[in-house]
């Protein structure tokens, strides 16, 4: 686990050689934010490419890139396309982005995905905001030796989201009338979608939503000791619940559709944590 924390390192080195930058808020743009950088006043930015030893994402749409700016008068670092697990990195390696902007001096994490809906009255378009996680189908990224550097051995996980920005969250919401539903998250490896079996079993489990990323880029965060808060685009319903056959098109399409609400209210709370 040396290793691990020694590529994570040699990754922040390569980072500060190249950018001097101290964000507050870092941000995973998932589909439908990837233009969320347009919005923010951009001091810099950095391909992946370009960082030593940086898992790079093979995922169409995902542009592969650290932009670092400012929302309002926030600092902050937005990682335009993520790596997942079912790529067929390491999990250490998916969250060392999560691991690395944390290192860079980021306080909150805020992750955005697209998901399928799950719930009853799920509609594709539809935002909900991460109230809790389900994490058991996919490895932990704590799994192994481990990084006193990085945390506990242990950490508590009773509260992954963090509540107060669940609160500016919601009020961003409602002071732009936008529409916000709350649920639990369940990540799963892909890259296949679910089997309408499945779902009706993480339905069981009390899931809401269900993608392939974000629960453990949120356990690695939390071990770290950055406060969390998530918001998924339904871009889709479920397997078992859609009429339709899933496809990446049609995902990536309807979080297009919902890009400019789900941009808004990112934009505003991250503006807002400054507030406090």
């Amino acid at each position: 686990m040396g290793k691990v924390y020694d590529k994570l390192k040699r990754c922040q080195e390569s980072v500060r050689e190249k950018i001097n930058f101290k964000p507050k808020v870092a941000l995973v743009l998932g589909s439908g934010l990837g233009d969320f950088a347009k919005k923010i006043k951009v001091e810099a930015e950095l391909d992946y490419h370009e960082i030593e030893g940086f898992p790079v994402s093979t995922v169409a749409g995902h542009k592969g890139r650290f932009v670092f700016g400012f929302v309002g008068e926030i600092p902050v670092v937005c990682m335009q396309g993520r790596v997942h697990y079912y790529e067929g990195y390491t999990m250490t390696d998916v969250v060392l982005p999560i691991r690395l902007m944390k290192c860079m001096g980021a306080e909150i994490l805020f992750l955005t995905n697209a998901a399928g809906g799950i719930a009853q009255g799920m509609r594709a378009g539809d935002l909900m905001m991460i109230t809790g996680q389900i994490s058991s189908f996919v490895p932990s990224p704590l799994i192994g030796e481990n990084i006193e550097e990085l945390g506990t051995r242990f950490p508590d996980m009773s509260g992954i989201y963090d509540k107060e920005l669940q609160k500016m969250i919601c009020k961003a919401a409602m002071d732009f009338e936008i529409e916000l539903k709350q649920g639990v998250y369940l990540q799963t490896t892909g890259p296949q979608y679910e089997s309408p079996e499945e779902i009706a079993l993480f339905r069981t489990l009390g899931a809401d939503a269900v993608g392939m990323s974000t629960a453990c880029e949120a356990i690695a965060a939390r071990h770290m000791g950055m406060r969390v808060a998530g918001i998924s685009c339904i871009s889709n319903l479920a397997a078992g619940i859609s009429p339709e056959p899933l496809s990446h098109e049609d995902v990536k399409k309807a979080a297009d559709l919902a890009a400019p609400r789900f941009q808004k209210l990112v934009y505003e709370t991250i503006r807002r944590t400054g507030e406090r």
